[in-house]
């Protein structure tokens, strides 16, 4: 469908992430030091320095807990502040910063008059075997629920809502905990936008389209000639910035942050994946290195003394994962970038109608739980047989599957009547729902059993 100036008005609420607040991100620049690298300038950045307006503020989020569904609530309220805010956390799915545990969620910049501005920690900030990973996907972050409780918060003091906070109800953040809209949220900034980045009088109608996505690990990038799961754009520092687009942020503050967004890349370019910590068989690891060559490299790279990325894109009816993300963007937000301060040498070429989805390099592959560009599949195991892939699934908080290398979770038939509505059914994963398909990528299929054993072995020396 195409939308109006007000449909896009709402659309850029969602994308500043329906939490409401007017402090812009200019009231707070704080300076990097001198003496860091511009890696380390880069991770120093996303840590201190706020790109969009503040989403809540401290004093809010302490009380946030007021507006939480029974039984949750009152045991918020028979709690310290410490164990509230580990409830806090644990219901929006936000990180602890692994230098500070104690303090800012990674993924929020405290702003100079108090308020909380999201950035791309939140959704590329999460754990893994409970532990603060900042380059893997968070698989936890509940957009939806932390938009909503905001919504009711503000509702209940009496606050005027303003476009944000219909946001919460109006935009589909994520369906699902852990995923999110975020590639809607791209195309909805840029419809307002001229290609100097200026705000446009009148938005651009254009097509747009619902659909979870989840983040991919940020060390996989230094191997990665182009951007995002259909790889439609050549890899940039200006591309990283269009989620600063916000409508509180001019052309030419978005303009001067262009030096700290090369920095930034740097920092992610600069990441390692985590090794596997646990016990590897390295003679059946071998094995599988043999099988996996044979049925797997052509698409996904070789690993081993003479390393290469092929960065292949394969076909969406060869492939046959969930067609929802490449049949979502429109065209014309892929030419943009072509036509826009985005691209800064003026030989950005994007693929503005890709025929499927570039196979990922797999490095850390054992940590980078969900799979599949929507998150549909929760184990590495799973991957492997197709066959045996769960419909409806839900995760546990800090567990983590050696068995099956991937998230712990239990599988069920039907989402229990009571966690039906709402909050609880986000924390379910059902690949039922449009965009959210398992199915697909059945190469698997092409190894014996003892192969897929031996593959599977193989893919922990990643």
């Amino acid at each position: 469908m195409s939308w109006g100036r007000s449909a896009v008005l709402l659309a850029i609420a969602g994308a500043r992430c329906a939490l409401g607040g007017a402090a812009l991100a200019a009231e707070s620049t704080p300076s990097p030091p001198a003496s860091l690298t511009p890696a380390e300038r880069g991770y120093w950045l996303l840590l201190h320095k706020p790109y969009n307006p503040a989403d809540i503020s401290v004093d809010d989020f302490a009380q946030i807990w007021e507006v939480w569904p029974e039984p949750l609530r009152a045991q918020a309220a028979g709690a310290s502040s410490a164990e509230r805010r580990k409830l806090a956390f644990t219901r929006y799915g936000l990180i602890p910063r692994p230098d500070d545990p104690e303090g800012l969620p990674l993924g929020y910049v405290q702003t100079a008059d108090g308020g909380l501005a999201i950035n791309c920690l939140a959704c590329h900030g999460g754990k893994v075997e409970g532990r603060p990973q900042p380059a893997v996907g968070n698989s936890h972050f509940a957009f939806q629920t932390l938009a909503q409780d905001l919504l009711r918060f503000r509702q209940s003091r009496g606050q005027s809502l303003g476009p944000e906070a219909m946001m919460a109800v109006a935009f589909p953040l994520g369906r699902t905990n852990g995923t999110t809209n975020a590639q809607t949220f791209s195309v909805a900034l840029l419809a307002m936008r001229d290609a100097n980045l200026e705000l446009l009088e009148r938005p651009r109608s254009i097509r747009l389209e619902h659909y979870d996505l989840d983040a991919p690990p940020l060390w996989n990038t230094r191997h990665k000639r182009h951007l995002y799961i259909d790889g439609y754009v050549p890899k940039t520092h200006r591309v990283i910035m269009q989620f600063t687009l916000t409508a509180a942020n001019s052309g030419a503050e978005v303009r001067s942050w262009d030096n700290d967004f090369r920095d930034v890349l740097a920092w992610i370019e600069s990441l390692e994946p985590p090794p596997y910590p646990g016990a590897i068989d390295r003679a059946l690891a071998a094995r599988g290195e043999t099988a996996f060559n044979r049925t797997c490299a052509e698409c996904h790279g070789h690993y081993g003394a003479q390393p290469d990325y092929p960065e292949k894109r394969v076909p969406i009816d060869v492939v046959g994962t969930d067609a929802k993300r490449l049949t979502g963007m429109p065209a014309e937000h892929r030419r943009f970038f072509e036509q826009s301060w985005f691209n800064e040498d003026g030989n950005l070429r994007v693929e503005a109608e890709p025929d499927g989805y570039v196979a990922p390099p797999l490095y850390g592959i054992w940590a980078s739980a969900p799979y599949f560009h929507n998150g549909s599949v929760p184990t590495l195991w799973h991957v492997l047989h197709p066959e045996a892939r769960p419909q409806l699934w839900r995760r546990t908080e800090d567990g983590y599957d050696h068995d099956r290398l991937g998230l712990e979770v239990t599988t069920f038939d039907e989402i229990p009547r009571a966690d039906r509505r709402g909050d609880a059914r986000r924390t379910y994963f059902d690949a039922a729902l449009p965009g959210k398909s398992a199915a697909g990528h059945n190469f698997p299929d092409e190894l014996s059993p003892e192969e897929q054993t031996a593959v599977f072995e193989y893919l922990k020396t990643l």
